[in-house]
């Protein structure tokens, strides 16, 4: 099992340094991935919970590519209609290329209307835009010219190198709990990616939902990369807590948990909507990964300690 952060890229005390301090931080430690989170155009329903500024996540990942040397990064989640495919296909291309194939491409359909309204973006059947758009992406990854003829989007030949520097392009992640988000992940996704939910949901309603869908299509169910919170408590938390949110006795029993259920990969994330960040946040939230790296997680063989 891989371990993984979601890197805090909005918040009035994000800046440059506190990024760059983030990635070389985690990376020392020896975690396996760093993620950031995707907003253009936040609008009052977003900026409430994720405050300004909001730094672009593919502009940040680019940069972070280069002041890192292994650490895996990614999305956690682009929201797949607010750009056009061809915009984002190269994008990721690029960033794994030059990062020497360490993308994640997480994915959804998103959610904030407002920020749809803002975008000039229908709000209405984007789910089934982002499949169009993530079957056209698929096809920039691995050809050499691409033209499609769909429902949303409609152009020519389009030359599309370079390529990723994974053969068949960044490993595709695919968040959301509804059935269409399940049925995305089944066609499209190499991993699940739930966010923020407990292990009675995991256990009992996601897992065997994203089954028996993958079933109903024949096609065999992808991985499971979830990002559970990461907030450590002096005191057990009672029962109904969201994954990762308690005692460091009840978080490693998370990952205990999460191992067994067979997660490829487990991102962590400090982050809370709506709640303040600022500097002494960030050190805080440092020392509770650097205290899992020493007692919770051994990083360098990929287990439990």
């Amino acid at each position: 099992m891989k371990f993984g952060a979601n890197l805090p890229n909005y918040g009035p005390a994000t800046t440059a340094g506190s990024m760059q301090d983030w990635a070389r931080r985690l990376e020392e430690m020896g975690y396996h991935q760093l993620m950031v989170s995707d907003h253009v155009a936040p609008t009052p329903e977003v900026e409430h919970l994720f405050p300004a500024p909001f730094y672009d996540p593919f502009t940040v990942l680019a940069w972070l590519a280069g002041i890192t040397s292994r650490v895996r990064i990614g999305t956690t989640v682009t929201i797949l209609p607010y750009r056009h495919p061809l915009l984002v296909a190269r994008q990721v291309a690029n960033i794994d290329q030059l990062s020497g194939g360490r993308f994640v491409f997480g994915a959804a359909a998103g959610w904030a209307a407002g920020e749809f309204a803002a975008l000039g973006v229908p709000y209405a059947r984007r789910g089934a835009r982002s499949d169009e758009y993530l079957r056209v992406m698929k096809a920039f990854w691995t050809r050499d010219v691409v033209a499609h003829d769909g429902e949303f989007v409609r152009f020519g030949p389009v030359h599309t190198g370079p390529r990723p520097a994974q053969p068949s392009g960044p490993p595709v992640w695919i968040g959301g709990h509804s059935a269409g988000a399940l049925r995305r992940a089944a066609r499209y996704g190499d991993a699940w990616h739930p966010t923020s939910v407990t292990a009675d949901w995991l256990v009992h309603i996601g897992l065997p939902a994203l089954r028996d869908t993958a079933k109903r299509l024949n096609l065999p169910a992808p991985a499971l990369a979830p990002r559970i919170k990461l907030r450590l408590t002096g005191r057990p938390l009672p029962a109904g807590r969201v994954l990762g949110e308690g005692s460091l006795e009840q978080i490693h029993d998370d990952l205990v948990l999460l191992d067994r259920l067979g997660a490829d990969t487990v991102v962590l994330d400090p982050t809370f909507p709506g709640q303040r960040r600022d500097a002494d946040r960030d050190a805080a939230d440092l020392a509770a990964f650097e205290r899992l790296a020493k007692e919770v997680i051994d990083l360098e063989h990929g287990r439990l300690r």
